[in-house]
């Protein structure tokens, strides 16, 4: 299976925020959209960031509250592990889980064409299960 597969399912869109905006902006923007990320996209609306509930804690902890009134732009993850719509979903899992992060963002041809988040990895992978479990005992009962 591959990411396009994903991405037919859940949608191809994408939040993003400015790389000026306030930190408590992006907060208020995760908490509004009930996400765990938005890409921060320059203005040749290429991806150049990727800020998330880990980040924004980070920082906080590191800079007490005063962080929150900082732009996004020094908070934000700078070097985004994107993928292609053909790579697989395994693929993906195995990258998530190495790198310790949750969001991959889907570049094609250099452009953003949606994201993927370890929730929409795990969906997809228990819906599998599921079809080859029911697969298996319409196997056993027609036997």
């Amino acid at each position: 299976m591959i990411v396009s597969i994903i991405l037919a399912d859940k949608g191809r869109e994408v939040v993003t925020i400015e790389p000026g905006a306030s930190l408590a902006r992006a907060a208020k923007l995760l908490a509004e959209k009930r996400i765990g990320a938005a890409l921060i996209l320059g203005a040749d609306l290429r991806l150049v960031g990727i800020i998330s509930e880990r980040d924004i804690v980070q920082a906080i902890a590191a800079r007490g509250a005063a962080a929150l009134d900082e732009p996004v732009s020094q908070t934000m993850t700078r070097k985004v592990e994107t993928c292609n719509e053909n790579e697989t979903i395994s693929s993906i899992m195995e990258r998530m889980t190495n790198g310790k992060f949750r969001h991959v963002p889907v570049v094609d041809q250099g452009r953003l064409a949606g994201i993927v988040s370890i929730g929409d990895v795990v969906k997809h992978r228990l819906q599998q299960v599921e079809r080859e479990s029911a697969a298996m005992r319409d196997y056993i009962l027609t036997a």
